[in-house]
């Protein structure tokens, strides 16, 4: 009897093959690559079952895991980009202040990138890259809920992933860095308690939106086919909706610091004494050696933002690297002719005008945009802290808006033109096709001016209602005898010299 069974099962599989659902595929995840799309892994990954097995339950292909290589790179690229901060962002402003006001930068970028660290961890990363709406993400995550040594974030590559919690602490350090930017604005002044509270109130209204307009998505794998584009689209942020495209943070970051500066600038107050009393940088050995840490920091922020140990990563680098010496050349030579002498200030502010200039543009033009994105830096941004400055009419202690400002503008602007592989760029993936789509150039500059315009609007408001609250508060600036005595000593009774 036995035997008979055998044989009407045997003429049963005959007849009709496996069943139906056999060649069902996986569902697309939108964090982590479908197994669908590595046929490779697929085929080995059960070398040893029989062939029968195999025709009526194919194995399911595994879940993709992150490359080793990958997970190094990003992690040694969020260590470089708090690098960025500290100490390289404090030497830098910190030298180009007063002796009596060193101590007091210092300590506001280290402890803004303390409270900042700490409130992505709590909040800020499940709202900035969670699905929610088109500007704010959710709280499933909040206090990193779920976020485990083995779950996934997405990269650019269908069927790649890395390590979530490596992709937190990198964005993380991205959003304590552009919070960092702002005290340049209304330094030698400022109550370090009003500093505080502004950073909480513009990080959770300002900061988080923009970076889940711009760069939340929900990943490559999740385009599956034209069918599902519309829906998928749907889900991203509000300017990566609009087709506004930013590689490491053109606008989320330097935009949007430089508009919060500015507002702080006009809001604060001119320092006092500002245009009778020397107000000269007592260490420019220190704003040098900040630079140049900076300089080195941005290869993790740029190169960092590839999110794989690629080409890319490597075109990124190389453009850091070329357009920030170009636009280092380009002020110091056009400071040259104008002012007769050519400064170091100069040299070292046109360097930071370049990193911020070809941020947005890192991984998508070729060496020849970043060149020419690199020498406009230099010359633009050296207007932005002269002629434009003066426009303005505002004390923008250190810059902010005329190097991250005009910089982020700039770039995110030429980002839209040189991205045109006629031009030698990568060319905007398309996805679906599973390749570079069509390029149209006039499309991507509208694309790139609604990221510009809209982060100018929404920090400029969310900065002015920050500021008003905080001077209800707290108060925005210290009294005159205080500034005038100088923040090391009497905001934190420190030194930063005793000589």
């Amino acid at each position: 009897m036995k035997r008979v069974f055998a044989l009407i099962a045997l003429l049963g599989a005959v007849a009709f093959g496996a069943p139906a659902w056999a060649d069902d595929k996986p569902a697309a995840s939108p964090t982590a690559a479908p197994a669908a799309t590595a046929p490779a892994a697929v085929s080995a990954a059960a070398p040893t079952a029989a062939p029968a097995a195999e025709a009526a339950a194919p194995a399911a292909a595994p879940a993709p895991v992150p490359n080793k290589g990958d997970n190094a790179w990003v992690l040694i690229s969020a260590a470089l980009v708090i690098l960025m901060s500290i100490p390289g962002l404090a030497l830098f402003y910190g030298g180009l202040v007063r002796s009596k006001n060193m101590l007091s930068v210092l300590m506001q970028v280290f402890v803004v990138f303390s409270l900042v660290t700490v409130l992505w961890v709590v909040y800020g990363y499940s709202l900035a890259f969670n699905e929610g709406n088109a500007i704010f993400g959710n709280l499933d995550k909040l206090f990193l809920k779920g976020v485990t040594v083995d779950s996934v974030a997405a990269t650019f590559s269908k069927g790649v992933v890395i390590s979530e919690l490596a992709y937190v602490i990198f964005q993380g350090a991205f959003a304590a860095i552009t919070c960092a930017l702002i005290v340049g604005a209304f330094a030698e002044r400022i109550k370090f308690s009003a500093v505080l509270l502004f950073t909480l109130i513009w990080f959770t209204l300002s900061y988080i939106p923009m970076a889940h307009m711009v760069w939340y998505w929900a990943g490559p794998d999740a385009y599956t086919g034209p069918d599902v584009f519309d829906k998928v689209q749907a889900t991203g942020g509000f300017l990566f909706q609009k087709g506004a495209i930013d590689f490491a943070g053109g606008t989320v970051v330097h935009i949007n610091a430089a508009v919060a500066g500015l507002v702080g600038a006009y809001m604060v107050g001119k320092r006092t004494g500002l245009g009778n009393v020397a107000m000269a940088p007592h260490s420019l050995t220190f704003t040098m050696v900040g630079a140049s840490l900076l300089w080195f920091g941005w290869f993790g922020f740029n190169a960092g933002s590839a999110l794989e140990a690629t080409g890319g990563a490597a075109l990124a680098m190389v453009n850091t690297w070329v357009a920030t010496a170009c636009a280092a050349l380009s002020w110091m030579v056009a400071e040259w002719l104008l002012k007769g002498k050519p400064s170091m200030l100069g040299a070292a502010s046109g360097a930071v005008a370049g990193l911020v200039a070809i941020t947005p543009a890192a991984g998508f033009v070729g060496p020849i945009g970043g060149i020419v994105i690199g020498l406009l830096a230099g010359v633009f941004c050296l207007w932005g802290v002269n002629g434009l400055k003066r426009l303005l009419g505002a004390d923008d202690s250190l810059d902010v808006f005329g190097v991250h400002g005009v910089g982020g503008i700039l770039g995110a602007i030429l980002t839209g033109v040189f991205v045109s592989p006629s031009l030698g760029g990568t060319g905007v993936y398309d996805y679906v096709a599973n390749k570079v789509g069509d390029f149209d150039m006039s499309a991507q500059l509208i694309s790139q001016l609604w990221g510009v315009g809209t982060v100018i609007v929404w920090s400029g408001v969310v900065s002015l209602i920050a500021y008003k609250l905080v001077d209800i508060i707290v108060g925005l600036r210290v009294p005159e005898d205080e500034e005038r005595e100088g923040l090391d000593l009497t905001s934190h009774g420190e030194s930063a010299y005793h000589h």
